[in-house]
C-alpha cells in the first residue's frame, strides 16, 4: 500500500548553507504559525549553542501541511563530527533535500552527507539556496553537483535529479534561475518527485529506532519511523537489535506523538510510514527494533561509525578547584558522561585505572568542545587533557584517520597554506581558481589538523575558510612537529598586576589582564620560544624613600589574547591540561610545582 498522504524528507547540506532559514520559510509560508504569531529566526536551532555559532548540531524534526499531504521535514546538522546523527536519520525519510550554497558550491561534508543518502537509494532534490547572493555563480555550481554524483556513482536517475534554485532568506524557489516568488515550486517537487512510502498495513507491527532524546520525566523518548502495521498506546512489544548485542527483551507503550509543526502532539495510535516518539520502554537505543509482541523480526540497521578522536575527562583539582562549579565531583562527572551517552551515539565513554578520570572519544574536536561547553554551561567543573587521535591495526600495520580538507583562501595565501599542511603530512588532491580565491584539497592525517586553525586564519588574514570531513584509515605517516610556542607560566599564586605583567609581556604574547587571580604552574601566555618560560606577573613594583610607586610613566600593556574553548584545546601541549569551569578557561601544567618540573627535565 502507499500513503499519498505522506511525504519523508531530510534536508542535508555543509555547515552554514541555509538548511535551518530554508525551513523556516518552508514553515511560516505553509500556515504552520499564526498570521500574528511571534517566531524567531532559526526557529530548529533549539539550544543556545546552536544559536550562538549558527550551526545545526542536533537532528530535529518538524512537519508541514501542503495540499492534505503530511511532509516530515528533518533539518540535519551540517559539521563532519555530528556526521552520526546524519547517518542514522536518512533512515527514516524517502528522499533528501541536498542544498547547496550558490556561491561555495559543494563543499566536504556535502560529499559525506549526499554518499550517505547514495547508499541508501533515495531521491535527490538539488537545491541551490542563497542565489541572491552578489557572488553566485549558479551554472558553474550545477555543474560541481553533476560532477560530485558522478564522482559518488550515482545511478542514472539520481544523475537526472532536479534543481531548484532558491533564497532561503526571501522565502523564494524557482525552476529557473531568474528566482521565484514563494515556496510553493519546492513543496510542489517534493509532492511530485519524492515517493510516498510504500508501507504495509497488515501483519504485525515494526518499528526502528533512529534517533533518541531525553527529558528527565519520562526518560528516554525513541524517534523513529513505523514501518508495518499499526502501533497502539498501551500495547505490549518486543525490543531487540538486528546485530543480536541485547537479548530481546517485553516492553509497553506508555505515551506516543506524532510531531505536528514544531510541537509534539499526544495520539492514541498511528500507521506504517509515520514518524511518531514513543516513551516508556527502558534501556531502548538507536538501532533497536521494536514489534508486536511475540512476532519478533528485527529490521537491519546502519552501523554508526566510530569515533576518531579522544581526550581523558577529569575531576578539576587545580588550587581554585570547587570555586565556581556546582558539579565537582567524581560522581557528577561521570553521571553526566554516561547521561550523554543515552542520546549520543557517536560517543564512547571508558573509565580508566585512576577513578577521578574517564576517556571520552568522538567523531572529532568540535564534537567533544560542544559536550564541554554543555558541561560547563551546566555548572560542571573538569579538566580536560589534549586531544589524541585513535590509531588501528589493519593487517598487522598501523593505521591513523585521514581527513579530506577543503580550503578557500585568497591566491596569495596558497604559499604559506601549502608550506604549512606539506609539513603535517598533508597531500594536495586538486586545485582549482574560484574567481580571485583559489580552492585546494587535501587528504590529511587527523593529527595533522590539532592547532592548526588559528595558524590558518593568521596566515590568511582571518579570510581562509576550512572544512574537513573524515576521509577513512590509511597506513601511519611518521611523526609531525608539535607546536613550536612554549608557555609562560605563573610563578606563584596570586594576583596579577600592571607592573608584573609590563615586564612578562617582553617575553611573550599574554592571556591574562591585570586583576586576575592566578596560580603557580598556571599557563599565563605563549613564548616565542619552543622552551616554557616562567614569568612572575604578580610582582609588585617596591617603594623606596625617593621613588613613589606612580611616579613613573604608566605602564602600558598591549590587550591579552582572549583564549575560547576551542583556541585553548588547540594550544593545549601534551604536559598541560585545561581546566574548564562555568565562569573560567585556564589553561595549567600537568605538575603544578615549577621546582619539580624542573627536576623532571633535568632527570630526560
Amino acid at each position: 500500500m502507499v500513503r499519498e498522504d505522506l511525504r519523508n524528507v531530510a534536508i542535508i547540506a555543509h555547515v552554514d548553507h541555509g538548511k535551518t532559514t530554508l525551513v523556516d520559510q518552508m514553515l511560516k509560508q505553509s500556515g504552520t504559525f499564526r498570521e500574528n504569531q511571534a517566531v524567531e529566526e532559526r526557529v530548529m536551532d533549539s539550544n543556545d549553542i546552536e544559536r550562538e555559532r549558527g550551526i545545526t548540531i542536533l537532528a530535529k524534526n518538524t512537519s508541514i501541511k501542503y495540499k492534505d499531504v503530511k511532509i516530515n521535514v528533518i533539518d540535519t546538522p551540517g559539521h563532519a563530527d555530528f556526521g552520526g546523527e546524519v547517518e542514522r536519520v536518512l533512515k527514516m525519510v524517502n528522499g533528501v533535500l541536498l542544498l547547496v550554497d550558490a556561491a561555495e558550491g559543494p563543499m566536504p561534508q556535502t560529499r559525506f552527507v549526499l554518499q550517505k543518502a547514495l547508499e541508501l537509494g533515495h531521491k535527490i532534490i538539488i537545491v541551490v539556496n542563497k542565489i541572491d547572493r552578489p557572488d553566485a555563480r549558479l551554472k558553474e555550481v550545477v555543474e560541481e553537483v553533476l560532477e560530485l554524483l558522478l564522482d559518488l556513482d550515482a545511478t542514472d536517475e539520481q544523475l537526472d535529479s532536479p534543481v531548484l534554485f532558491c533564497s532561503g532568506r526571501d522565502g523564494t524557489a524557482s525552476l529557473t534561475m531568474d528566482g521565484g516568488t514563494d515556496m510553493i515550486p519546492l513543496f510542489d517537487m517534493i509532492l511530485n518527485y519524492v515517493p510516498a512510502p510504500e508501507v504495509e498495513e497488515d501483519g504485525g507491527m515494526q518499528y526502528l529506532v533512529s534517533a533518541i532524546d531525553y527529558n528527565e520525566y519520562v526518560g528516554r523518548i525513541a524517534i523513529g519511523r513505523i514501518e508495518r502495521g499499526v502501533m497502539k498506546v498501551n500495547q505490549d512489544v518486543s525490543i531487540g537489535d538486528f546485530h543480536n548485542t541485547k537479548q530481546e527483551y517485553r516492553g509497553k507503550i506508555v505515551t506516543m506523538y506524532q510531531i505536528e509543526g514544531l510541537n509534539r502532539v499526544p495520539c492514541n495510535e498511528a500507521k506504517a510510514g509515520d514518524i511518531v516518539c514513543i516513551s516508556g520502554i527502558e534501556n531502548i537505543t538507536i538501532g533497536d527494533t521494536i514489534c508486536e509482541f511475540g512476532k519478533f523480526e528485527p529490521l537491519p540497521f546502519v552501523k554508526i561509525s566510530e569515533p576518531t578522536v579522544e581526550m581523558t575527562f577529569s575531576v578539576n583539582n587545580s588550587p581554585f578547584a570547587g570555586k565556581e562549579g556546582k558539579f565537582v565531583t567524581t560522581r557528577h562527572i561521570r553521571d553526566r558522561l554516561f547521561k550523554e551517552l543515552l542520546k549520543d551515539v557517536s560517543l564512547r565513554v571508558s573509565e580508566t585505572d585512576n577513578a577521578d578520570t574517564y576517556r571520552v572519544a568522538g567523531r572529532g574536536e568540535m564534537h567533544l568542545s560542544i559536550l564541554i561547553e554543555n558541561m560547563r554551561r551546566e555548572g560542571y567543573e573538569l579538566g580536560v587533557s589534549t586531544p589524541r587521535v585513535l590509531y588501528r591495526e589493519i593487517d598487522g600495520k598501523l593505521n591513523e584517520p585521514i581527513e579530506r580538507v577543503v580550503i578557500d583562501v585568497p591566491e596569495d595565501c596558497v604559499g604559506s597554506v601549502m608550506e604549512k599542511l606539506g609539513s603535517r603530512k598533508g597531500e594536495l588532491q586538486a586545485m582549482n581558481p574560484i574567481g580571485s580565491r583559489m580552492r585546494l584539497e587535501f587528504l590529511i592525517p587527523a593529527r595533522g589538523l590539532f592547532g592548526y586553525k588559528s595558524e590558518f586564519l593568521t596566515d590568511t588574514k582571518g579570510e581562509g575558510i576550512m572544512s574537513s570531513v573524515f576521509e577513512g584509515y590509511e597506513p601511519y605517516k611518521g611523526d609531525i612537529p608539535k607546536r613550536a610556542q612554549g608557555s609562560l607560566v605563573a610563578f606563584e599564586t596570586g594576583e596579577a598586576v600592571t607592573y608584573g605583567l609590563y615586564n612578562a609581556q617582553e617575553r611573550g604574547e599574554l592571556f591574562i589582564s591585570a586583576g586576575t587571580q592566578v596560580y603557580e604552574g598556571m599557563v599565563v601566555g605563549a613564548s616565542p620560544k619552543s622552551d616554557d618560560l616562567v614569568v612572575n606577573v604578580c610582582k609588585r613594583k617596591h617603594l623606596t624613600n625617593t621613588r613613589a610607586s606612580g611616579s613613573d610613566d604608566a605602564l602600558r600593556l598591549i590587550p591579552p589574547r582572549n583564549m575560547s574553548l576551542e583556541d585553548a584545546l588547540e594550544f593545549l601541549a601534551d604536559d598541560e591540561l585545561l581546566e574548564v569551569t562555568p565562569k573560567s578557561i585556564r589553561i595549567r601544567k600537568r605538575t603544578l610545582s615549577n621546582q619539580q618540573r624542573a627536576k623532571d627535565r633535568a632527570k630526560m
